[in-house]
């Protein structure tokens, strides 16, 4: 099986602060902090990409698992809220997601109900959120120099 690769770019806009352009593949967004946190509110800021993400991934997640099961599933529909929470017995605050699936499909049995709620766990993203990724950062050859050796 190949490996995923994805790649994403983010540039500055100049459009405020912290406005960037992002590009994934032939689609691309702008990204901004809120006008509280220093930024005009032009787009999502990233923990609402990676809360986005994750409700993207959970619900075609479940709609891929109903398809290849032939389970009559009409709708879903995925809401994800995140927060840092201090948990009882904890020193320091750690990413909640709460998730809630909402399942449409008046032909589904409970257990087949109860089924695509496991599933909705099973999505990539959340995979890689729950495990240990690693993220190597290096430099790049600064924007608009010229390698002369």
């Amino acid at each position: 099986m190949a490996a995923l690769r994805t790649r994403a770019a983010a540039s500055e806009t100049g459009e405020s602060p912290f406005a960037v352009r992002i590009e994934m593949g032939a689609h691309e967004i702008v990204g901004d902090e809120p006008v509280s946190a220093g930024g005009n509110g032009l787009g999502p800021n990233p923990f609402e990409l990676m809360t986005a993400a994750l409700a993207e991934c959970t619900a075609m997640t479940v709609r891929w698992y109903a398809r290849q099961n032939n389970l009559p599933l009409d709708h879903v529909e995925v809401v994800i809220e995140h927060a840092k929470k201090l948990l009882a017995g904890a020193s320091e605050p750690v990413d909640v997601f709460d998730k809630t699936v909402f399942i449409r499909g008046s032909r589904l049995t409970d257990n087949q109900r109860t089924h695509l709620i496991e599933i909705a766990s099973r999505c990539p993203i959340q995979r890689v959120l729950e495990g240990t990724p690693m993220i190597i950062t290096k430099p790049g050859r600064p924007l608009g120099e010229v390698n002369h050796g």
